[in-house]
């Protein structure tokens, strides 16, 4: 299994590779919408786990020109508290599901292992 992990902060992608990593995912990093939309064309990931708020192109944009490509990707928002506004449009958009920050590992996973099963 392969997943795209995109976050500007490379704190928060080192964070959820360390949770991924257990699990045997084949992990892929970009920084920008622009790199993970680049990447996901590349590597066709299982899943993708995309923060909202990015430079170059943020997290709606990357999503929507993702989903452009591939329709049935999977792609899970990741955002801070206090942008409900952000994460309701970008399901609108077509993400799957969201991740709060700060996050526990176990809301990673179960996060993960539900848009994998559904």
């Amino acid at each position: 299994m392969r997943i795209l992990i995109v976050d500007d902060a490379p704190f928060i992608r080192n964070q959820l590779k360390m949770i991924l990593e257990p699990l045997n995912f084949e992990i892929i990093e970009a920084s920008d919408g622009e790199e993970a939309v680049e990447k996901y064309k590349q590597f066709r990931p299982n899943i993708v786990t995309m923060d909202i708020t990015m430079p170059k192109e943020n997290g709606l944009k990357a999503l929507q020109n993702i989903l452009a490509f591939d329709p049935k990707a999977k792609v899970i928002m990741v955002t801070s508290l206090g942008h409900r506004t952000r994460v309701l449009e970008a399901i609108e958009k077509g993400a799957k599901y969201y991740i709060v920050k700060p996050f526990s590992p176990d809301k990673v996973r179960d996060a993960i292992l539900k848009v994998l099963n559904s």
